[in-house]
């Protein structure tokens, strides 16, 4: 398809180097990977992923997705996955953009936008879709505003909403309306995930959980894992996970130093899953060197609502 090509063409005429590269535009952020990946944990926060060339996939809880060229990829929450791109050579580099939603500009158009006459989706958190021909014009006209830096003031929020409202209008559109609403029991997961975000450092039960969102222990369980494909412990313990990471490589902290939480599942996970744990390759990737100095991990993160860019981008160079 010649719009996906000019898509690819266009990341690449402004990414001339593996990493992540921000831009002109808020929230929208580019990628590059001259090779294929290890698998590494990541918090993917709600987010448009579209992938232009190579192939990435992504893992959920027991959920496996896909990235090909043409296919984009919709988080409407804060959820641990591990990534990494299964397709890429220095000819023929990984390519994709990221746009992140605006929580502001999306509940204004799902006002405005009249939800698609089709059944419910489900509720899970992360899905993959073949693009559309409109959503990939929408696309290529954000990524043109590169090459017209002036323009992008007035310009980047309209084709920026266009793309929002591709999406609204299109086979995502319930789930995108997912991250705007504030009632029944998919926002109730949403505060779970909220909560156990800020506070997966400590122990807590069910029970606690359900008492603080509002649901039976049984409600909470069926729907938590509906979003997220897993359970709020499991949930728990790859943030766990993904916090260790975080800390021993952006700031270089061993094992022995961890805090008190986060020792038995790093050295528990180290023995199941060694290439999860690779850090010390993972200190000399050419993709960790794009780190910001000094971020923060993911329990600051959340406590913020926000994951830090060095955090964030460190762990997503690797598995993304």
């Amino acid at each position: 398809m010649q719009t996906l090509t000019e898509i690819a063409a266009a990341i690449a005429r402004h990414v001339s180097k593996d990493g992540f590269q921000a831009t002109p535009i808020e929230r929208v952020t580019l990628v590059r990977s001259s090779t294929v990946t290890m698998p590494t944990p990541n918090v993917y926060r709600p987010q448009l992923c579209l992938v232009a060339q190579g192939r990435k996939e992504v893992t959920l809880g027991d959920r496996v997705f896909r990235y090909t060229p043409g296919r984009y990829g919709v988080v409407t929450y804060d959820l641990p996955a591990i990534g990494h791109v299964v397709e890429a050579t220095p000819d023929k580099p990984y390519l994709c953009l990221y746009l992140d939603f605006d929580p502001v500009m999306l509940g204004d158009l799902a006002m405005r936008v009249p939800p698609p006459p089709r059944a419910p989706s489900p509720p899970i958190g992360k899905t993959v879709t073949d693009a559309g021909a409109r959503l990939l014009d929408a696309a290529l006209r954000l990524l043109r505003l590169l090459d017209d830096p002036a323009a992008v003031p007035v310009l980047g929020p309209l084709a920026e909403q266009e793309i929002l409202y591709r999406l609204l209008a299109g086979p995502d559109g319930a789930r995108m309306r997912h991250i705007t609403s504030g009632q029944g029991p998919v926002a109730q997961i949403g505060r779970a995930i909220a909560w156990i975000g800020k506070n997966f450092r400590e122990r807590f039960s069910i029970e606690r959980l359900a008492t603080e969102v509002g649901m039976s222990p049984s409600s909470l369980h069926e729907h938590f894992r509906a979003v997220t494909a897993m359970t709020p412990l499991q949930f728990q313990k790859q943030l766990r996970l993904q916090d260790a990471r975080s800390l021993m490589l952006v700031q270089n902290i061993d094992v022995c130093r961890l805090p008190r939480g986060l020792r038995k599942p790093v050295a528990v996970q180290s023995r199941i899953s060694p290439s999860l744990w690779g850090l010390a390759g993972a200190r000399h990737s050419p993709l960790a060197r794009f780190a910001e100095p000094g971020s923060g991990s993911l329990s600051s993160a959340y406590r913020s609502r926000r994951m830090p860019t060095g955090a964030m981008l460190t762990l997503a160079m690797l598995g993304d």
